[in-house]
């Protein structure tokens, strides 16, 4: 079993909505800053969305005010909301999870040595 299992991924037309989940193990829910990241062929992975202790959010350009990160603390799950979806929101997404830094840091920054990620769920987007 592993500690963040994401679940929810699956092929959507262009301006359809998905949403993404992760439980984590219940230490990393408690104790570590979360938030989603995504792969698109040809490109770095890059931190899409943030969520700290304090539920502070953070979001990428490409995703802000088309996406939602939030959170079930009774099922130490979080959510990526994703509504008008769009080709190049194709690619994969992973749970993630750090010890160190905040909801910006989870969008702005590569994971620290502390952190973890998620097997991966598949997003495509046809047009």
């Amino acid at each position: 079993q592993g500690q963040l299992v994401e679940s929810g991924g699956g092929s959507v037309e262009s301006g359809g909505s998905l949403r993404l989940s992760c439980v984590l193990a219940e230490h990393i829910y408690d104790s570590y800053v979360l938030g989603w990241s995504r792969q698109v062929p040809g490109k770095e992975r890059e931190g899409i969305a943030g969520l700290d202790k304090n539920g502070r959010t953070s979001y990428a350009a490409s995703v802000e005010g088309r996406f939602t990160i939030s959170q079930d603390s009774a099922k130490n799950t979080i959510y990526l909301q994703m509504n008008d979806l769009k080709p190049e929101d194709s690619g994969t997404y992973y749970c993630a999870a750090d010890l160190l830094g905040d909801a910006t840091s989870m969008v702005a920054t590569s994971l620290s040595s502390f952190g973890l990620w998620g097997q991966g769920t598949q997003v495509t987007v046809s047009s």
